[in-house]
Formats: structure tokens, sequence, C-alpha cells
């Protein structure tokens, strides 16, 4: 098995998501917060890059749409701020 540069995108943005997760478990983060939004989103974008070089199907439906619910999460958020 080899392990590319693109593999280490997806695995960060793994983690980001778990950490969102994570501290929201912990009530480390509010789930209406825009740290917690970026972080998925963020953590969604690295995914689909490693996606774009190792594609699966399953795998960009459910990242396209965490980016997308997260994009909807920073809108929220930015409206109630605002």
């Amino acid at each position: 098995m080899n392990y590319y540069w693109y593999d280490l995108v997806g695995n960060i943005g793994v983690f980001l998501i778990l950490l969102c997760y994570l501290f929201i478990q912990m009530n480390k983060l509010n789930n209406d917060s825009l740290v917690y939004s970026l972080g998925n989103l963020i953590g969604a974008i690295l995914i689909l890059i490693s996606l774009y070089f190792d594609f699966n199907l399953s795998a960009v439906i459910i990242e396209g749409a965490w980016a997308l619910i997260s994009i909807y999460g920073v809108i929220q958020w930015y409206k109630k701020s605002h």
C-alpha cells in the first residue's frame, strides 16, 4: 500500500471532523459556533481533495453533503451575529 500526500490531506480532514465532534460531546464547542462549522467545512474539503485523486462516489456524496451543511451553519452563524 502506498501513502501519498493526498492521503495525508484526507486524514487531516478526518481528524478535524472527529475533533469537532469530540469537542461537541465534551461540551467544549457549541453546535452553532463558527469554529464548529468551519472545522467541519475545512475537514470535508480536505477529504474531498483526497477523493479527487482516489475517487469513491459514496465518500464524495457524504463529504459534499457535509460541506454544504457546514456552509449552511456558517451562514446561520453570520446571520445570527450580524
